[in-house]
């Protein structure tokens, strides 16, 4: 029987295992299961997935067809004439009634996942490795934009997810929902108005990066005809410890609206910041030297700069184009649909490799998007952070810092 293993066998045997497989470890018996919750079985088993993974590939995670998966990118050779590889390595299943729930979005911070549900005004955040989740219920809003991240403090970090809003031009109205309070009714902060000179677009994604995140936005500007236009471009971050957004942050170019934008984070200790023009199809991606909420510098040269017009004629879409970077190959892998089939269902998803002296690749990631999806992608690393379940009592909701 294999509860009957000794459990230096059984801990063998669970660490040659994916990460995508504690899930099921955890139904095979009651040994198993208290195993791979042990704290110091956890700890070696992601030190070792971590430098696997390390030394071979990124662990990313994408949505596609509204379902979430945990994907391996192998750019291993790519300079040797060996083709980079992408691999399914499971659907991540452990959501309470996932085959139910249609996953839209999904954002990652320090081993957490945030996902946002499609057309249901509620969301979950979700430590895939530990299979713990916590349901959030919120109220209809135009375009809500959502961000995860931490506050910093001596004895621990306390986790918080954003929900901001524009109800008209001109003001945004935020809320934070408190990841680990254990009253129901200490979850959400009070909502803040604010009246900000600048604009996110609805369909922005903001990248988190040391606890805190950042978007691509434009200044509030309108023409002489009344037209909204975008007369300077910029990074803003909000601040989960001050639960505030941050002055603006200057970027090495400049946009213009139909131009694509998109961010990544590098390491979780820079921001990659993809740039391409929409006439030209030029592309530029650009890393920091220095990011944090109130201050950024960036590198004297750009990370990879690509007239991508002689390799794909389409520019990616500025709705989608996620991205990653390996510092060493001196690629970027960026994910979108294929332009070339059209505004159609059934769209296939690649992953384009991009790299210096004209390299190029296309790799189909398999499944074709349906009901125009476009293939959504963070970076993701597993880690322990516990994921608190609510108490009944608590009457009070919690005041945002001023």
């Amino acid at each position: 029987m294999l509860s009957d293993l000794p459990r230096d066998v059984a801990e063998d045997v669970l660490n040659r295992l994916p990460i995508t497989s504690m899930r099921a470890v955890r139904f095979v018996c009651k040994n198993w299961n208290a195993l791979s919750k042990d704290e110091s079985f956890t700890k070696k088993h992601l030190a070792q997935a971590k430098a696997a993974a390390g030394a071979r590939e990124f662990i990313t995670v994408m949505v596609i067809n509204y379902r979430v998966y945990l994907m391996s990118v192998n750019l291993h050779g790519i300079h040797n004439n060996v083709d980079p590889s992408i691999n399914h390595l499971g659907k991540l299943v452990s959501l309470t009634d996932s085959d139910r729930v249609d996953i839209s979005v999904v954002y990652h911070c320090d081993g957490l996942l945030l996902c946002i549900t499609r057309n249901i005004p509620r969301f979950v955040v979700w430590n895939p490795y530990c299979g713990q989740t916590r349901w959030f219920e919120t109220i209809r809003r135009p375009n809500p934009r959502y961000a995860i991240g931490y506050e910093n403090s001596k004895s621990c970090r306390s986790y918080k997810v954003l929900r901001f809003c524009e109800p008209s031009r001109g003001y945004v109205r935020y809320e934070l929902y408190h990841i680990n309070s254990k009253s129901p009714s200490d979850v959400m902060s009070i909502p803040i108005t604010i009246f900000p000179d600048w604009d996110i677009e609805f369909y922005a994604r903001g990248v988190s990066l040391k606890g805190n995140t950042y978007w691509f936005a434009q200044e509030n500007c309108a023409g002489d005809d009344g037209t909204e236009i975008g007369y300077q471009d910029f990074l803003i971050c909000f601040d989960f410890t001050k639960e505030r957004f941050g002055r603006r942050l200057s970027l090495p170019f400049h946009s213009i609206m139909e131009d694509t934008v998109t961010l990544s984070s590098v390491r979780d200790e820079q921001l990659a910041v993809l740039f391409q023009e929409e006439d030209t199809l030029h592309l530029e991606i650009w890393i920091t030297t220095k990011i944090e909420p109130e201050a950024v510098s960036w590198g004297k040269k750009v990370f990879l700069a690509v007239n991508m017009k002689p390799l794909d004629d389409y520019a990616f879409d500025v709705t989608s184009g996620s991205f990653f970077v390996d510092e060493e190959k001196k690629v970027a892998v960026v994910f979108d649909i294929d332009r070339g089939t059209g505004m159609v269902t059934g769209m296939d998803c690649f992953a384009y490799i991009i790299g210096k002296d004209g390299y190029f690749k296309k790799v189909d990631l398999g499944d074709p998007s349906e009901d125009c999806s476009f293939p959504l992608m963070c970076s993701y690393v597993p880690s322990l952070v516990q994921i608190e379940r609510p108490t009944r009592s608590g009457k009070r909701k919690r005041q945002g810092k001023k």
